[in-house]
């Protein structure tokens, strides 16, 4: 398994990545009917807007994995509002309020309303990132590879977090193991439960990720 940075050209692997992976972890391939929708969300603002917080895990069958990251979770938040969400919410519809939400529906309503973390977890977690593997990848050490990668191209932040659906048992104890801690209540948008690490900031002393 090979660790690199994520090129221009990674683009569809990524996004049939994080469709697979969409379903608390399983794959989402059935549900959305747009199936664009949960990378649209995931993975492209950072491939666009955090290139260099990119990494994909490269097996004999391509694309197995990736994690994306943003160094400062404000300031990732409002490029978004001004390059990324503008086009998107041109294309898809913010569903009424009263309506039952379908899962396109759900990604629908969170491109026009995109939820913040709680200001208490981004004083101390501004950094925030998204991990995703194939099951053909899990269980081989490629997600801690890809965390460490991720963590020394943040050197200097002080804390990360992220969230995790209910349901993703799996990943929950995967980043039980590398030193994640519950920071907050789950989020009012449904997306889960938030987990964070603080990172020392700086040299030898930055933390490892736990073997």
């Amino acid at each position: 398994m090979r660790i690199r940075r994520a090129e221009a050209g990674d683009r569809d692997a990524i996004y049939d990545v994080c469709l697979r992976t969409a379903d608390a972890g399983g794959d989402a391939s059935e549900l959305y009917v747009e199936r664009d929708l949960p990378g649209d969300v995931w993975a492209g603002p950072y491939l666009e807007l955090r290139p260099h917080l990119a990494f994909v895990a490269e097996g004999h069958a391509g694309v197995d994995g990736y994690i994306v990251g943003a160094e400062d979770t404000v300031a990732f938040g409002a490029e978004c509002e001004a390059r990324w969400w503008p086009t998107l919410r041109a294309r898809y519809v913010d569903p009424p309020e009263d309506c039952d939400l379908t899962p396109d529906g759900w990604l629908h309503r969170y491109i026009h309303h995109p939820p913040a973390p709680p200001p208490e977890v981004l004083a101390e977690y501004p950094a925030h990132l998204h991990m995703n593997l194939l099951p053909r990848a899990q269980g081989k050490g490629a997600g801690r590879r890809l965390l460490e990668t991720l963590l020394d191209a943040l050197a200097g932040a002080p804390g990360i977090h992220l969230g995790v659906s209910p349901g993703n048992e799996r990943a929950a104890a995967f980043y039980a193991h590398l030193g994640f801690v519950p920071v907050g209540p789950p989020r009012a948008s449904g997306a889960g439960w938030l987990l964070g690490r603080r990172l020392a900031t700086c040299g030898a002393d930055r933390m490892e990720v736990p073997e």
